[in-house]
């Protein structure tokens, strides 16, 4: 082993695991939650007033939840406890409070209590907690992977605020990896480690915005990979790969793979191929592009491939598109599946979209005409003198709710935009406009 060698292998194996070492110390250093954290939002105020306050961190692994605990806690005067709720019992607990008690009855300070995977405690060890939360003896932050509304009991959860946090994005992820490539201190900055943009790619679609994964992928790749001639250690998309164990997925969200397999996807909706849907949307899903996207498509889909064969298909895609919006991933994948599945087995039909396209080249022809005058609004004063409104026949008046009288403009009369498909629904629905038609007459 020479010395560049041993440095490397002190540098990675004596000062503890990178994800830990380049856990950032203050909150400019933090990386993603804006929402949280950014000047002027709720824990950025509350840190620069030292006025924490108790409350359940939510959200995946790896997007900061213990990080910013502590971050709190070394900006504040108060004492930081944290405790596993994985190996933590009711007796340990009882002497955690106790001694913050005592803390704060003799020396008037206050101890911040860390809790993590909270949704761990049972229902008796959480309500060991209520008392000291409730007197203020503690300010509990508990972080939980888990619905804390479901997994937090609710006098525990009136007692605290729920803060959610989200995945990081993209960019967050690479200011993280940046970062402790960069770090002398705490990171990998006293290497030369050059690594290609594909293999950032790579490990950035994979962790799913989970800062942990990605630090991890990093020191095991530098791990396995010896350095060149020069002294840089070079990391390609190849080395990336074997660091997580994972084959790269051919995707480029701003290049080719991108259009062709969206274009793919809807082709299979639009050819009710569920398999065929259920791979392409594993393959966007796998690759990291953006669920918001998918969703979006396939709404544009059920209107315009589905339509009026099966109005439902639009219902249950903008539903999904809704959830996706709330939930997150990765749970959203299941309402991208199922709303991508009911599109492509639903009947299909482009009458909608033939029918729109159709009424639009009429107006760029030009000499539509005007509205015909019965059909104009009478809200207003003077409508009367003008005629407008005048012979309207009101359908609800006439048997059916229907009664035969113009409706286009004179110079479009007859003109047929819509025309139903016998396929789903739309079957039923040309059925009634034909027999309304019949009674014209």
């Amino acid at each position: 082993m020479d010395l560049f060698d041993y440095a490397q292998k002190k540098l990675l194996e004596e000062e503890g695991p990178l994800a830990f070492r380049m856990r950032p110390e203050t909150i400019e250093e933090f990386a993603g939650q804006e929402h949280l954290v950014a000047p002027g939002r709720l824990l950025h105020s509350a840190l620069k007033a030292d006025n924490p306050f108790s409350a359940i961190f939510y959200g995946p692994p790896g997007t900061g939840k213990t990080t910013l605990a502590r971050i709190i806690a070394a900006s504040s005067k108060s004492v930081f406890v944290q405790i596993d709720a994985t190996g933590a019992g009711v007796g340990e607990l009882r002497k955690v409070l106790q001694e913050a008690e005592d803390r704060l009855k003799f020396y008037s300070q206050k101890t911040i209590l860390f809790i993590d995977e909270i949704h761990r405690f049972n229902k008796a060890q959480q309500d060991v907690l209520l008392p000291a939360v409730e007197r203020g003896v503690v300010v509990l932050i508990g972080a939980t992977t888990e619905n804390p509304y479901f997994a937090v009991n609710p006098p525990l959860l009136s007692r605290t605020r729920v803060l959610s946090f989200y995945p990081l994005k993209p960019e967050n992820l690479n200011k993280v990896l940046e970062r402790a490539l960069s770090d002398t201190r705490r990171g990998l900055g006293k290497l030369q480690i050059d690594i290609d943009p594909e293999a950032k790619e790579h490990w950035i679609r994979l962790c799913a915005g989970d800062a942990r994964f990605l630090l991890n992928a990093l020191e095991m790749a530098v791990r396995l990979t010896p350095p060149g001639p020069d002294g840089k250690i070079h990391i390609g998309l190849d080395a990336a790969a074997a660091a997580v164990q994972q084959a790269p997925l051919l995707y480029d969200r701003k290049g080719d793979q991108h259009y062709d397999v969206i274009s793919a996807f809807i082709k299979s909706m639009r050819g009710s191929d569920p398999d065929a849907v259920l791979h392409w949307l594993a393959r966007m899903i796998k690759a990291g592009e953006d669920p918001r996207f998918i969703a979006r498509r396939i709404v544009i889909h059920a209107a315009e491939d589905v339509g009026m064969a099966d109005p439902l298909a639009l219902v249950v895609a903008e539903a999904a598109a809704r959830g996706v919006e709330q939930i997150g991933m990765p749970e959203g994948r299941l309402l991208l599946a199922e709303a991508a599945v009911y599109v492509a087995c639903a009947p299909k039909s482009n009458s909608i979209c033939q029918g729109i396209g159709a009424a639009l080249r009429d107006l760029e022809k030009g000499g539509v005409g005007e509205v015909p005058k019965h059909l104009r609004g009478t809200g207003y004063g003077g409508a009367k003198k003008l005629g407008s409104g005048d012979g309207y026949l009101y359908p609800h008046d006439y048997p059916g709710n229907y009664v035969r009288q113009q409706y286009l403009p004179d110079p479009l009369q007859g003109r047929r935009y819509y025309q139903p498909s016998d396929s789903g629904r739309e079957k039923q629905i040309k059925a009634r406009l034909e027999s309304l038609r019949k009674q014209e007459t």
